[in-house]
């Protein structure tokens, strides 16, 4: 096989998310690694809700990958939209870091010993939603910006607190500035796992990167994808959802968090799609529309 061209946001995560494929692949293939900027990198100054959502992270990268410029695509699997546009398909999905939140400070321990009124920062709906549920005496502050940036905010004091992935904190090797795992607020879909998006019936690619994907990673997030798409939401509406193999926890909420639906489901062959309706029925579709 010819050279593989991985194409990849520019971003430090981005990049080591990318070189731990290209390690793998250049086991059998020889590969090329492709920086392409996307509008989600571009924009920095605005929640990722008011400007379009996940679409921002893959769309220029999808159309380098369609005019054949790159042959797959690198993503978190959480900015990757629950639909994927004509032409597309997921054909792996690597084993899965931490997928929950991480709680980071440099003068408290946890979300709980904050003090009323403190600082934190985050620029995602669902993470805002869920803090202000449990902690509404909280500012939350728009946080955006690749890790490193985000991180040199908290220390420069413009915040008490910032909540970030715990897999992207890990992967960059900044594992020991998490003080505390947020088990409590559901993680969106997909978070920790990676996605490698080729175009569709691109065989060759597809046999290249088969051995790349974890089965049971891919079929929890599949549960999650399905989720997600039913309830119709990326970054615009507070949604999360975690699966393992026969069960899965979600979560519904207004934008204040002041209203929330929780629900955990246990069963085998867990449908997400099913289980998205259930908890639409439940009062999550007048949650999603106050």
């Amino acid at each position: 096989m010819e050279k593989i061209k991985i194409g990849t946001r520019s971003s430090r995560l981005a990049l080591w998310q990318t070189e731990f494929i290209a390690q793998e692949l250049s086991k059998n293939f020889p590969v090329e690694i492709i920086k392409i900027q996307t509008t989600g990198d571009k924009i920095l100054d605005a929640p990722l809700a008011k400007i379009g959502g996940k679409g921002l992270f893959t769309k220029e990268i999808e159309i380098a990958l369609r005019e054949n410029k790159i042959d797959l695509a690198v993503h978190s699997l959480k900015d990757v939209p629950s639909e994927l546009p004509a032409g597309f398909e997921i054909a792996a999905v690597t084993k899965r870091e931490n997928p929950f939140d991480a709680f980071i400070s440099n003068k408290f321990s946890t979300l709980e010993s904050l003090p009323r009124g403190a600082v934190v920062g985050t620029s995602s709906l669902r993470r805002t939603a869920q803090i202000l549920n449990l902690r509404p005496d909280l500012q939350i502050k728009n946080l955006r910006g690749n890790v490193d940036t985000r991180l040199k905010k908290l220390d420069s004091g413009e915040f008490d607190a910032v909540i970030l992935a715990a897999a992207g904190l890990k992967r960059l090797g900044y594992g020991r500035r998490i003080k505390q795992i947020l088990t409590e607020i559901i993680p969106a879909a997909g978070q920790g796992a990676l996605a490698i998006e080729i175009r569709a019936g691109d065989l060759k690619i597809r046999d290249a990167v088969k051995n790349l994907n974890d089965a049971e990673t891919c079929a929890a997030t599949k549960i999650e994808r399905d989720f997600l798409k039913e309830i119709g939401g990326g970054c615009q509406i507070p949604v999360g959802i975690f699966a393992e193999k026969n069960s899965a926890r979600a979560v519904i909420a207004s934008l204040n968090g002041k209203k929330i639906l929780r629900e955990e489901i246990s069963a085998e062959n867990l449908d997400g799609k099913i289980f998205a309706q259930k908890m639409l029925a439940n009062g999550g579709r007048e949650i999603l529309y106050i």
